[in-house]
């Protein structure tokens, strides 16, 4: 696998992995990929059913799905660390390459910044996914409702799987850091484009503000350059929900600094 540090704004940034061995055999498929892949299929027949509740329902997910943290995406990225897979990685030893911009994050950072990503939302997903566990019985008697199926049930089963692939995942990164076995990768592709970003992030930074360092337009570039596809969509959400978060906290501090202003002339006045 391969892991990569995507800057989104001079304060946040996207970590996400590719496996660079996509295939399984049978033998290595477990419970819940099967699960998943058959989730997956369900909701795919769901959004070109024809029934209305189909198309609801299935509208109603996706922008719930686009609302998940983008950390919570680029931590379920990384394969969860299950028990072979801790084994291997203490047996073998084969360090992971983690793509970076050197001119951005320091490469004596790395370590610190991803252990940072890796750790922070840990005590976070442990404590939703104990959360969505605990609702599950309570939300069990919709299932008696005739036709409808029980989506609340569901919702609380898909946000535990996806709380505990975070934190597996973070788990996993973690255990990578402990042994030793990153190795940094400065990538030009990365160097290269956040150059022509930096008069934005100048400008940012002198008005006291965090700035966005991507727009969605990125997204299908990097994935293109640095080849990989899945990328793309993973940048676009991230720096939507960056930017969301970050034009309300531009809006206040601009109101902030009027009122200032506004005090100041009026202490000046006879």
């Amino acid at each position: 696998m391969r892991l990569f540090l995507i800057p989104i704004s001079t304060h946040r940034t996207l970590l996400y992995c590719r496996r660079l061995n996509q295939g399984t055999s049978p033998q290595q498929t477990t419970y819940i990929d099967k699960a998943t892949t058959r989730a997956a299929r369900l909701w795919a027949q769901w959004e070109r059913g024809d029934r209305r509740w189909q198309a609801r329902l299935t509208e109603w997910g996706n922008s719930m799905l686009q609302r998940i943290p983008y950390e919570e995406w680029g931590l379920k990225s990384v394969p969860p660390l299950t028990s072979a897979r801790r084994k291997a990685i203490e047996e073998r030893a084969e360090p992971v390459d983690v793509s970076f911009p050197a001119s951005l994050i320091p490469r004596d950072r790395l370590g610190n910044v991803l252990r940072q990503l890796a750790t922070e939302r840990q005590a976070l997903h442990r404590k939703r996914l104990w959360w969505s566990i605990v609702g599950m019985p309570i939300s069990a008697p919709v299932a008696l409702i005739p036709v409808i199926p029980n989506i609340p049930f569901f919702y609380l089963v898909f946000r535990a799987w996806s709380h505990w692939r975070a934190l597996s995942g973070s788990k996993h990164v973690e255990l990578l850091l402990d042994k030793g076995l990153i190795e940094p990768a400065p990538s030009a592709v990365l160097d290269a484009l956040y150059q022509s970003t930096r008069k934005d992030r100048v400008q940012g930074e002198e008005k006291g503000l965090e700035a966005p360092l991507l727009t969605e337009a990125h997204g299908a570039f990097l994935a293109k350059a640095l080849d990989v596809p899945e990328l793309g969509p993973e940048i676009e959400r991230a720096v939507r929900q960056v930017r969301g978060a970050l034009k309300p906290d531009a809006e206040t501090k601009e109101d902030k600094q009027e009122e200032t202003v506004e005090v100041g002339r009026e202490a000046k006045k006879p």
